[in-house]
Parts: C-alpha cells; sequence; structure tokens
C-alpha cells in the first residue's frame, strides 16, 4: 500500500485572510486532507522544505507541532499497513482520525489537547483565558467524566446559572466560556465524537450573542491635559510615555509597545510585525514620539535593544518569560494611569487599551474606514466599521437636533 503523508499549505484563506496547515495524505495520486488548526499567511510558508519560515515569530513552535503530527499520522500509516488492507486516501484517512477520536471521546480530554496547541503556539493569553473557562466547567460538572452528549442545553442553562451565582459573571464573559464549549463541540463533531444532531447551539437552541460593549475614548483636550501634567512621579512620567507613544501609534497594543526596538525605526518610520497576528506595520513616526524617544536614548546598549525598559531582562528565548513580564508590566502601567487620570482631572477609566479608544474616539467620522482598517491593523473592514460605530454619533446627534428644534 504505497501511501504518503505529507504537511501542506492550503490555498484557501480563511475570513482574516489566513492560510491553513493540513496533513495531505495520498494514494495512488489521490489524496486527503486534514487540517492541524495552524492558520499563517501565504509569505511564511516554505513550500520547498514544508516548513513555517524563520521569520515567522512561533517558526520554530509550529514545525515543532508538524513535526510532531506527521510522525503521528506515519506511525499509524505502518500499523494499516501491517493490516495489509487494499483502502483509497479517504478511508485511511477516516480509519486514522476515527482511531484518534475513539481515544479522545471526553470533553475534558479534547479541552486539554486545545490547551496544549495554545502552548506549543505561545499563545499564552488566550491559554490563560480558556484555562480558566475550563476550570469553570469542571467545577460545575464535579467530575472529568464528561461526554460531549452530555453537554445540551439543559446541561447549558443551568451552568450559565451556576457562573452567575457561583462566580458573579458577566454575560460577556459568560458567552466566552460559551464560544470556547461550541469551538470544543465543533472539533468533536468533525472527529466524529459526538453526532452533528447532538449540536446544542444556533437555531432554536442555545445562542451565543455578546452585548454590546461600551468603548470610551479620551478626547482631545483631555489627552492634553495628561501631557501638560507636571506633578508626576518617575513611575507616572514613563507610564505617560509609554501610553502617548500607543496613542500616537492609532493605539498600537501594550504587548507591541513594549516589544519595540530601536532597531524598528527606520527612515523616519516605525517597522514591526505584530505579535498578535504577524501582519508586518510600518509607521511614518509623529513629532510627539520623537520628544519620547529622546527621553530613552540614553538607556540604548545596541540597536537591537528595547526602547522600553520593561522587556530588557527578559528572557526572550522563552515565550512564557516574555508573556508574564508584559503582563505584569500592563498591571503596574494600569496602577499609574488610574493616578494620572485623577491628577488629570479625568473621570473616564483610563488602562493602556483605552489608547485605541481614544484614537478611535478623535477619529470619529473624519477619517475614511478603509484608513482606518490599516492603522488598527484589521484583517476585516467589518471589524473595522463595528469598532469605530461606538465612536460615531454625529448623525444620531443631528437628527435629534432637528426634531428638537422643530418643538422649540
Amino acid at each position: 500500500m504505497a501511501v504518503r503523508a505529507q504537511i501542506t499549505l492550503r490555498k484557501k484563506p480563511n475570513k482574516q485572510g489566513l492560510y491553513p496547515l493540513a496533513i495531505r495524505i495520498t494514494k495512488n495520486r489521490r489524496s486527503t486532507y486534514k487540517h492541524i488548526g495552524i492558520y499563517i499567511q501565504i509569505e511564511d510558508w516554505d513550500d520547498k522544505n514544508k516548513s513555517v519560515n524563520k521569520h515567522h515569530p512561533n517558526s520554530k513552535e509550529i514545525n515543532g507541532l508538524i513535526k510532531s503530527k506527521i510522525k503521528q499520522v506515519n506511525k499509524e500509516l505502518i500499523a494499516l499497513q501491517t493490516k495489509d488492507r487494499d483502502a483509497t486516501a479517504v478511508q485511511i484517512k477516516k480509519d486514522i482520525y476515527r482511531d484518534r477520536a475513539s481515544k479522545k471521546s471526553t470533553f475534558f480530554e479534547l479541552a486539554q489537547e486545545h490547551l496544549d496547541e495554545l502552548e506549543v503556539l505561545n499563545k499564552f493569553n488566550r491559554l490563560s483565558c480558556d484555562s480558566a473557562y475550563i476550570g469553570y466547567i469542571l467545577k460545575f460538572n464535579k467530575s472529568k467524566q464528561l461526554s460531549f452528549s452530555e453537554i445540551d442545553e439543559r446541561f447549558l442553562k443551568k451552568f450559565k446559572v451556576f457562573l452567575i451565582k457561583e462566580h458573579k459573571l458577566c454575560e460577556t464573559s459568560i458567552m466566552n466560556v460559551f464560544v470556547l464549549i461550541r469551538l470544543l463541540y465543533n472539533r468533536a463533531i468533525k472527529a466524529r465524537i459526538v453526532k452533528k444532531k447532538l449540536y446544542p447551539f444556533g437555531g432554536d437552541r442555545i445562542k451565543i450573542k455578546f452585548p454590546e460593549s461600551e468603548k470610551t475614548g479620551l478626547n482631545a483636550n483631555e489627552i492634553l491635559r495628561i501631557e501638560n501634567l507636571n506633578n508626576l512621579s518617575y513611575g507616572e512620567v514613563h507610564t505617560r510615555n509609554i501610553w502617548l507613544y500607543s496613542f500616537n501609534f492609532a493605539g498600537v497594543r501594550v504587548s507591541d509597545v513594549l516589544r519595540t526596538k530601536w532597531g524598528d525605526i527606520k527612515d523616519g518610520r516605525l517597522q514591526y510585525r505584530m505579535g498578535k497576528n504577524s501582519k508586518l506595520l510600518s509607521l511614518k513616526i509623529p513629532e510627539k514620539v520623537y520628544e519620547i524617544l529622546k527621553s530613552y536614548e540614553k538607556y540604548k546598549r545596541h540597536n537591537n535593544d528595547f526602547i522600553f525598559p520593561e522587556l530588557k531582562k527578559a528572557n526572550m528565548k522563552d515565550p512564557k518569560d516574555v508573556f508574564r513580564k508584559i503582563k505584569t508590566a500592563n498591571k503596574k502601567l494600569n496602577y499609574y494611569l488610574k493616578s494620572i487620570a485623577k491628577k488629570a482631572g479625568i473621570n473616564k477609566k483610563l488602562t493602556m487599551h483605552i489608547a485605541r479608544h481614544s484614537f478611535g474616539n478623535i477619529a470619529g467620522e473624519t477619517i475614511h474606514p478603509v484608513m482606518l482598517q490599516k492603522l488598527y491593523r484589521h484583517s476585516d473592514l467589518k471589524t473595522t466599521i463595528n469598532y469605530q460605530a461606538n465612536f460615531m454619533h454625529k448623525e444620531a446627534d443631528d437628527a435629534l437636533e432637528n426634531v428638537i428644534r422643530k418643538v422649540c
């Protein structure tokens, strides 16, 4: 039975414009594919060597995962060959993944697979959240023996009451837990662990609907008040610098701000690869950012040194250490931002993430959505439009004013 298993990049992208990696099983020139759950940009794929390019931030981990999955499939192919079965490529795939499904049949076993995958890909922020969500499910069920067929509408409704009563979770947090359950349930259906007819979501069953979240940013006057504050401690000055740096680059995420190196500044532009989705970005450096950079130039050791000090002592070969240091830094920065807001007489919540909301609030309806999509680094224009809708009030205000004016 001449059968071959190989990793390949499928040419059909998802909604975010990323391409899936899949194991191709070929027999007699006929192939079938099994996605491994990893999506990358097409330029990050080395088709000749069948691996992810080294410039991808998670190349080492993804290539390790690829090697592990290919080894596992080849081992099972050898076992099938010993049975001397004349099966098609499709039948072989079904045999391999049906056997695997029977071994991983419970909810918590699939959940652990999911967490292990996140750790391999260094997605520690999501790993932290999803671990907590799975912990809630375990506390509710009181046992790791939970089949997918047991997760029905009644189970989910009782679980929701438990989350509200015992853990005081808001609707948004509850929906995030349900999204994880839905993700694992869909995986179980694909793996033939549970029948599709038992699916408890959608239609007239459990609906996952997030409540509208309020996004409040600072206005231009409030930002000027922060810029002009004088009675600040060293920690507050440093925090203000990082917050304004983020704001002036359209609300760059704090993790990306802290990862910025002097070498990322070239020809008057900030050029870097985002940590969240590995997208490349190039932005002109505003004059106000140059003023901030001057404050840190004296601490520059070399071109590959970080601009801000939070990651200078981090072990960059240990993604967990980097994640911990960023998380600790963000907590400390948000602590100082509360003090800064108080001194500036600002009653709105001020955090690092509010820098992004503040840019959106001031941009309002003055910048075309396509340009905002580029500045926000969104993959989908709909995401930008929905996000910016939180800060676009002029039409509604004008309509309200027109009606009231007729009464006066």
